[in-house]
């Protein structure tokens, strides 16, 4: 290393394999003033003729670094050790030493990098075990985390990429700040670090692991917060309602999770399209399938079902994505358990519980023959095309080996249940599968009407 020195200034010529492409980096440091050379310290690339052909490298150096997140997509945490180089808008990072990432530089290998203008800074304690973590999060939704054991290393790190995102436009489309702004976020810097450096020296040594804590709650993180929640605050207050959503189309009405009469109205019906498809379907296909409603189908493929349901008008049960009989049972089950009042309305769960528990017979019939007469149109017709339906399964129980005792089991809790269980679970079920089974014996006297 050659060095030529004068009262004021050195120069050092610190990477001479680059003498042979022209170009000289040059350190300016001054000797007056240890915060001087603290941020005036600086590297750049010149031609023959005076000219910045490359970003003025800020500061270089070993770092832990992590992508966690690509585009907005998470990625699994890998720590890794990189040679990291921070310029006046971006970072890069090299897998391999100083010396061989010049050298990959030169044949035109691009190493990976941020890209610093709009690009948000914060520390992360919470987002690894190690400690001093900050990440960084780019405008198009990559996330890196970077660390370092040592306190004051990822300190001047959290600064020095700080000072270059604070000086660069929030938006990339628009260009970078003037001169002068340039060396007064250089000169708040300095004196910030002179604050620091004098707030180490004046503490007594068990306090200065707290640096990185007070750190954390700097005033810059707290401008920070303020202006997240103040846009966040922007956001909702102006965001469209559900309602104006749905009339444009944008969110569609949805067929899981509605009020049964809602879906109906909306259908102008008063049995939901999909419990006739899923009804149609199992008669077609299912009716000598062993446990028919009892056996699982795949989750996956039910919500995907279900997702379709919701979103689009036409359904297909015979494509052969359903091919699976209990993907539908599966998906119809699902439609009932998730109506936020039960087939069986909240109230008229006691009734039903009221009208099992009287001993005779006929009595019982007749008591729910005329609750369910009683019960509002959707829910009434509903249920009578799925008992219908179920009264074909128990027919073919030879084949199905699904009983009414079995089927009861499985609608029980599924069809009917109390709006607040303070009650006796057990005891509970056990009438709720007695009135299925009920039903289901006595179907064509409980449902006087003429078979459809």
């Amino acid at each position: 290393m050659q060095k030529s020195t004068n009262s004021d200034t050195s120069v050092e010529t610190l990477n001479p394999t680059r003498q042979a492409t022209g170009a000289v980096q040059m350190r300016i440091k001054n000797a007056n003033s240890h915060h001087d050379r603290l941020s005036q310290s600086k590297s750049m690339i010149l031609t023959d003729v005076g000219k910045v052909t490359e970003p003025m490298v800020e500061k270089e150096g070993y770092l832990q670094k992590a992508k966690i997140a690509d585009g907005g997509k998470k990625l699994r945490k890998n720590w890794s050790t990189s040679w990291v180089v921070l310029s006046s808008r971006k970072i890069e990072f090299y897998k391999e030493s100083k010396q061989q990432a010049l050298s990959n530089m030169k044949t035109g290998h691009k190493p990976e990098n941020i890209d610093l203008c709009g690009a948000q800074i914060e520390w992360a304690k919470e987002k690894s075990s190690r400690k001093n973590v900050f990440q960084i999060t780019t405008v198009s939704g990559n996330e890196f985390l970077l660390q370092s054991d040592i306190d004051f290393i990822i300190l001047d790190w959290f600064h020095a990429i700080k000072n270059v995102i604070d000086r660069l436009p929030k938006d990339p489309s628009t260009p970078s700040r003037n001169l002068e702004l340039f060396k007064i976020q250089r000169s708040s810097s300095t004196e910030l670090l002179s604050h620091y450096d004098s707030d180490i020296k004046e503490q007594k040594p068990e306090h200065r692991k707290s640096l990185m804590f007070r750190l954390h709650h700097s005033a810059s993180d707290t401008s920070d917060k303020n202006r997240v929640k103040s846009r966040l605050k922007k956001f909702i207050t102006r965001r469209p309602s559900l309602k104006t959503l749905q009339e444009k189309g944008l969110i569609k009405d949805q067929i899981f999770g509605s009020h049964l009469h809602t879906v109906c109205e909306r259908e102008n019906s008063t049995v939901p399209r999909f419990v006739k498809q899923c009804i149609e379907a199992v008669e077609k296909r299912g009716l000598n399938v062993d446990g028919i409603y009892r056996v699982s189908g795949n989750l996956a493929t039910i919500q995907k079902l279900r997702f379709i349901v919701n979103q689009e008008e036409k359904l297909n049960l015979d494509d052969s994505q359903w091919e699976d009989i209990h993907v539908v049972t599966g998906a119809l089950k699902m439609f009932f358990r998730e109506l936020p009042e039960p087939l069986f309305p909240y109230s008229f769960f006691e009734r039903f519980v009221e009208a099992i528990k009287k001993q005779d017979n006929n009595t019982r019939i007749e008591t729910v023959k005329s609750l369910v007469q009683k019960l509002p149109p959707p829910n009434r017709d509903t249920m009578k095309v799925l008992f219908r339906h179920l009264t074909k399964i128990v027919a073919k129980a030879s084949k199905n080996l699904m009983s009414t005792q079995s089927l009861g089991i499985v609608f029980g809790p599924t069809l009917l249940r109390a709006e607040n269980e303070t009650g006796n679970m057990a005891v509970h079920m056990v009438y709720q599968n007695q009135i299925v089974e009920l039903m289901l014996s006595e179907y064509s006297k409980i449902f006087s009407l003429e078979e459809d």
